[in-house]
């Protein structure tokens, strides 16, 4: 990602979910939830293409929650362009729908500090998580509307599934994703068109979570799979809940 126009398209349309870690939780009297969190990743991909030139990453981040399901929060990571720097915004409402089935519904503002006017990028999303036996199962789509300063014309959307399986009464689970991005842009092939996917394992210990995973994306070798930070590579991260 060497210019941040194409940087932009790197994080909206390409593959491997973010390195997660899961947040710690507390809860006061009136009913606000503060979480937090700070990770060390050995490459920040987001939807498959690497954001950090495929080096390590520092990322931190936290939200407050309420009982109604209204939440705010920020979240940021080093990276290998613009400033090296990139700031998340994101708010929404997160509620049960029915029994074991969470709907959640709000927007991301991807801010690029000291990357130029008209760098930003506003990203709305909506998913739909269950239980499907052990499993934990998200399905989820993010649009990025066509208009703004930094896209254009062109527009974008991302739609992808997770899954979580629990190894029985171990601290380790299996962790599955797949996505797909579309978008008006060249970006991954002459349609536009992305796949990305990721296998790994992680393990929680008190407020640690550590995880291994494999991020590939089916961007072809001739269209510079490997200079656009898209080729299989393993990860590793590190966090801590707080």
């Amino acid at each position: 990602m060497k210019t941040l126009s194409r940087a932009c398209f790197g994080m909206l349309l390409a593959a491997a979910a973010l390195p997660t870690t899961a947040f710690a939780q507390e809860e006061d009297s009136d009913g606000i939830t503060i979480s937090g969190s700070a990770t060390v990743v050995s490459d920040y991909r987001f939807r498959g293409f690497s954001q950090s030139n495929e080096e390590a990453a520092i990322q931190g981040g936290f939200s407050i929650a309420h009982d109604s399901g209204l939440y705010v929060g920020t979240w940021g990571s080093s990276i290998g362009f613009a400033n090296g720097t990139e700031i998340d915004v994101f708010a929404g409402y997160s509620t049960e729908i029915t029994s074991g089935l969470t709907a959640d519904v709000g927007a991301t503002l991807y801010l690029y500090p000291g990357g130029g006017s008209g760098t930003s990028v506003i990203e709305p999303y909506f998913s739909l998580k269950g239980a499907v036996g052990p499993a934990s199962v998200k399905a989820g789509v993010a649009w990025a509307p066509g208009g703004q300063n930094s896209l254009g014309d062109e527009s974008a959307i991302y739609i992808y599934s997770d899954v979580g399986i629990p190894l029985g009464d171990t601290p380790f689970s299996i962790n599955g994703h797949i996505g797909y991005a579309d978008s008006d842009s060249f970006l991954g092939g002459p349609d536009g068109e992305t796949i990305d996917y990721s296998i790994g394992v992680s393990a929680t210990w008190k407020m640690l979570t550590a995880s291994v995973s494999y991020v590939n994306t089916d961007v072809k070798k001739a269209l510079g799979k490997e200079a656009l930070g898209a080729d299989g590579a393993v990860l590793f991260s590190l966090g801590v809940a707080f």
